[in-house]
């Protein structure tokens, strides 16, 4: 199995994951609040069906694409909820769900038939096809941790979050660049340390500024799902410290992020 297919796999297991979470809930609950602010559980799935179809456009239409996001940067701080908020008028609970359940669905077969080397437009860096389902499976585990918060479900961590750290560790100069902050030159040595005791590592191993901590942590942080203060990320050296307050694995505004719950660094 190439490694492209690998990622589309975990991409839709990732997808099915999440699908098992949300199937079997009632009206009341799809209408339930989750932490970002005004999204109900309807809106965290008619956000990622919403994205499942732009990606999609992105990947068989690149001229349409250009034209959707240019219609996004005309309106930068309130496109992506616009366009999970119109679903969620549009649509009952089981629409919802099934027309999630297509789009992610095109997009998967999309995907695996794109050609190796392919470029993706996308609202950030264009992407190849592994960058782009990598980039859905931060989303998708991302929006899924605000449906299992809303629901007060613990999810089992899986492999999965080694493609969220990934991006989060590639995407450290983009945060830097949405905030007007010139990055550091120097990379970062990232050690994180999975469920099941696995070291997954970035950058190079004698890199003086460093971060470390549970792979979960990192992931929460990066996809700012938690306050830095209720996370074991420690940071070594003053750039790698600034980044642990910005850093962010998805394109565009950085939103508010969570408030903390208590405890410290």
């Amino acid at each position: 199995m190439s490694e492209v297919a690998a990622v589309i796999d975990d991409l839709r297991d990732e997808s099915n994951e999440l699908d098992a979470l949300v199937r079997g809930l009632t009206a009341e609950q799809w209408s339930a609040p989750t932490p970002a602010p005004g999204w109900s559980i309807a809106h965290q799935i008619a956000h990622l069906t919403w994205t499942d179809e732009v990606a999609l456009l992105a990947a068989t239409d690149a001229d349409a694409f250009a034209g959707e996001a240019a219609r996004a940067m005309e309106a930068p701080d309130s496109f992506v909820d616009r366009g999970a908020e119109e679903i969620v008028a549009a649509l009952a609970p089981q629409a919802l769900l099934a027309r999630w359940r297509d789009g992610r669905e095109r997009l998967e077969a999309a995907l695996r038939n794109t050609p190796a080397g392919t470029r993706i437009l996308w609202y950030g860096p264009p992407m190849g096809v592994a960058s782009m389902a990598t980039a859905r499976i931060m989303e998708t585990w991302a929006h899924g941790q605000d449906v299992a918060d809303a629901l007060g479900v613990t999810r089992t961590p899986t492999a999965r979050l080694r493609h969220v750290a990934r991006i989060g560790v590639r995407a450290r100069d983009y945060a830097y660049l949405v905030r007007g902050i010139k990055a550091p030159e120097e990379e970062f040595r990232v050690e994180l340390r999975s469920p099941d005791g696995e070291l997954v590592s970035f950058g190079a191993p004698d890199a003086p500024q460093r971060v470390t901590g549970p792979l979960v942590d990192f992931c929460l942080l990066v996809t700012r799902r938690a306050h830095r203060d209720d996370l074991a990320v420690r940071a070594a050296g003053p750039d790698a410290d600034q980044w642990l307050d910005i850093a962010q694995a998805f394109a565009g505004p950085a939103g508010p992020g969570r408030a903390p719950r208590g405890g410290g660094k």
